[in-house]
């Protein structure tokens, strides 16, 4: 809460909405699809004489912030949650800057026990998945009369006790295609690849945040779970979204840095 995922969104999609600074601004999650930069493409069309360019486009959903207990429904937790199950992947927006005048919904900026926050919310939500799932499997399982039931089910334990141990699903291995394909189709929040945003001051853009203690706490827990990190200024993001190409560039030139954070945001995701 109060990370700059509203202020990040706005800059993404100039679809101006609501971002104020105080929790659970965002209630219902705003759309917007963003084509992906790519220089490649002008080139492309230049040599084939193409008429048309059509770029990839990303659907970025933002919804409000989590809190502790939103797998129980804090914070109109479980609302949230369901967001999240029809995303392909998270991005996931760290506060990495000081700022008395930005409320920090803990009271103090941590990028670790934020991250550990969210992410233990989303491993007890899926627990909660494995649960029902486990409930409806262990019949069949039991009697025998379904082979699939019995290797499903024996998944559903191995995976339930993975997760209680504060492991995330993507880094649970089946040891078979079949098996993989189960665990896919139950569609665990811990099982979708995440991207980090560390949002942080204009002043540590330059340096692509090295002096800024939060993003290396940051980057390190990104290490240690295969993800992506960008370092990024919501508010400059915000300021340069209204700027034409030329413009931008002599802003970014301004700051020390050639690409801005949403372009290297946009193609990750």
């Amino acid at each position: 809460l109060n990370v700059g995922k509203s202020t990040l969104f706005n800059s993404l999609t100039k679809a101006g909405t609501e971002s104020a600074n105080y929790p659970f601004c965002t209630i219902d999650p705003n759309i917007g699809i963003v084509p992906v930069p790519d220089e490649r493409l002008k080139l492309l069309a230049d040599f084939s004489h193409s008429k048309k360019v059509t770029p990839a486009t990303v659907e970025f959903v933002d919804i409000a912030g989590l809190v502790k207990g939103a797998s129980k429904g804090e914070g109109l937790g479980n609302q949230f949650l369901a967001n999240i199950r029809e995303c392909d992947a998270i991005v996931h927006v760290v506060r990495c800057f000081e700022d008395a005048n930005v409320i920090h919904v803990d009271g103090s900026v941590d990028p670790a026990r934020d991250i550990e926050t969210i992410e233990l919310e989303l491993i007890f939500a899926d627990i909660e998945v494995l649960e029902r799932r486990i409930a409806k499997t262990a019949r069949s399982a039991k009697s025998g009369a379904d082979k699939n039931a019995k290797k499903e089910y024996e998944i559903l334990l191995q995976l339930k006790k993975h997760l209680e141990d504060g492991k995330k699903a993507i880094s649970f291995e089946t040891g078979s295609e079949d098996g993989d394909k189960f665990k896919a189709s139950l569609d665990l929040l811990t099982d979708k690849p995440v991207i980090f945003a560390a949002n942080v001051s204009d002043a540590d853009l330059a340096d692509d945040g090295e002096s800024n203690e939060y993003v290396q706490a940051v980057r390190e827990i990104a290490k240690e779970n295969n993800s992506g990190v960008f370092v990024i200024s919501a508010q400059i993001e915000q300021e340069i979204a209204e700027l034409d190409d030329e413009e931008k560039q002599e802003f970014l030139a301004d700051l020390g840095i050639e690409k801005s954070g949403l372009e290297k945001l946009i193609a990750a995701s």
